[in-house]
């Protein structure tokens, strides 16, 4: 075991998803920002396909992808009450940063798609870790407009292409509270 290993282990035993709304700035620097993308990169990747790819919303870009969703949302819902529309407009200026981990699997002659995808939420988990790290909180969502070719196409996504998650980045504003977790032992079982 190595030194680092008793920090990794107590790191990723401490994470904890902080509500976007709770997310403070400062959000990371540029420098800050390569280091976690070059981070969430190194995933698992059969092929060295880079079934994948990332969406930065910072600064100013937030709130123009916002006026996109709630432009779409709009569209959808011609009823829809402005107190919505304003929620639609701010789902991606609460926190700091928001990078969007979009998925490119693709039919392959050698590797399955379900590889590809799995990839993906790899790099995923991997900026989660990697902003933790840092001393930063995220929270991993998708919501309505992940799922949504309108409101994907609003944010730049190909339509061939699936949203694996927006990982929302800031400081967290109060310490998360831990919830429930999974019972090991009705999940685990020996061959």
């Amino acid at each position: 075991m190595t030194d680092l290993a008793p920090d990794t282990i107590a790191l990723q035993g401490r994470r904890r998803s902080v509500p976007p709304i709770q997310l403070a700035g400062p959000g990371p620097d540029a420098e800050q920002l390569r280091t976690l993308l070059t981070v969430a990169a190194r995933v698992p990747d059969h092929g060295k396909l880079a079934p994948w790819r990332f969406i930065v919303f910072e600064g100013d870009a937030r709130l123009r992808a916002g006026d996109a969703l709630a432009g779409v949302f709009k569209a959808q819902n011609p009823l829809a009450e402005d107190k919505r529309l304003d929620l639609e407009r701010k789902r991606l200026a609460q926190a700091p940063l928001v990078v969007a981990v979009v998925s490119r699997a693709a039919p392959h002659a050698k590797i399955p798609e379900w590889e590809q995808v799995m990839s993906a939420g790899a790099v995923c988990m991997n900026l989660t870790l990697a902003a933790c790290a840092m001393g930063f909180a995220t929270t991993w969502l998708t919501e309505w407009y992940a799922y949504d070719q309108a409101a994907l196409a609003a944010l730049g996504v190909e339509p061939f292409e699936k949203m694996a998650g927006f990982i929302h980045i800031g400081r967290p504003a109060a310490v998360p509270e831990d919830r429930v977790r999974p019972d090991l032992d009705a999940l685990t079982t020996r061959f």
